[in-house]
């Protein structure tokens, strides 16, 4: 069974047919779901997703384009529920520069960046780090921050195998979801086909980045098999060895934690 580990179905692309697709997840080989938040509602319905299936998990945070939405309040309730047992993650965290040219917004993004990564530290859990053209700056916290004591994964990882290499070399792992299929995305294929497979995480990022041949509708985690033979064909492994080794992967990562602060 495959481990999705980056969707969003809270997401309001998914309000029309979510209980009817989230069900069919099992037959269509997705075992286990971590269900990423992004803004706040986004967390608070991930949160309530998490509740109501046994196989979706969640992540909490605030991606870098909404924190807006964060203040001191809103960080302490984010801690509360980090303690969930169904709360397996921090995140969706990190840079995003594509949007925000500001430097006075760079800096808060960084600013938020930072504390998030040390609610994690403090309640144990690993990180899911965004970073949307923002290379030196995000590899700078992480390093800063003495990430490697922070387990995590680089969300839809973009940059080039040698900043892959570097954040390995921490200890983290690289999420590749359906740009490894695009015919153009020549970084992600190589690294793809040449960091170690005990280092790739198979997610979609639904509803977006749909793999071939879907391109352009909207993502699930049913596609999820397109990128796992595109990584398996790069490779000259099987299907299966990906399946099965990513699925360890996403335990490891998110099921190692500690548990002595959960709460139902």
């Amino acid at each position: 069974m495959i481990f999705e580990s980056h969707a969003h179905y809270d997401d309001e692309q998914f309000d029309a047919d979510r209980k009817e697709l989230l069900s069919s997840m099992r037959e269509n080989g997705i075992g286990t779901i971590m269900n990423v938040g992004s803004d706040l509602a986004g967390v608070q319905r991930t949160i309530d997703l998490a509740q109501e299936y046994e196989f979706i998990y969640g992540a909490v945070g605030i991606h870098p384009s909404d924190i807006s939405d964060l203040n001191e309040e809103v960080y302490e309730w984010m801690q509360e529920k980090s303690r969930l047992s169904k709360i397996a993650a921090i995140g969706e965290i990190g840079l995003d520069y594509y949007w925000d040219k500001e430097e006075e917004v760079r800096r808060n993004q960084r600013y938020w960046f930072c504390r998030q990564m040390e609610l994690a530290r403090e309640e144990g859990l690993p990180v899911i780090i965004h970073s949307r053209d923002a290379a030196e700056d995000t590899l700078k916290i992480v390093r800063g921050i003495h990430g490697e004591q922070i387990p995590g994964v680089i969300h839809c990882f973009s940059y080039s195998l040698e900043m892959a290499e570097e954040y390995i070399k921490m200890g983290y792992y690289i999420g590749i979801g359906g740009v490894v299929t695009f015919k153009n995305s020549k970084k992600l294929k190589e690294v793809a086909s040449s960091i170690p497979l005990e280092r790739i995480l198979l997610e979609t990022d639904s509803p977006y980045l749909a793999p071939e041949p879907e391109r352009g509708k909207r993502n699930t985690s049913r596609n999820l098999p397109y990128v796992a033979q595109e990584i398996a064909r790069l490779r000259g492994i099987s299907k299966e060895e990906v399946i099965e080794k990513t699925r360890e992967n996403a335990q490891n990562l998110f099921f190692k934690v500690k548990t002595s602060s959960k709460t139902a």
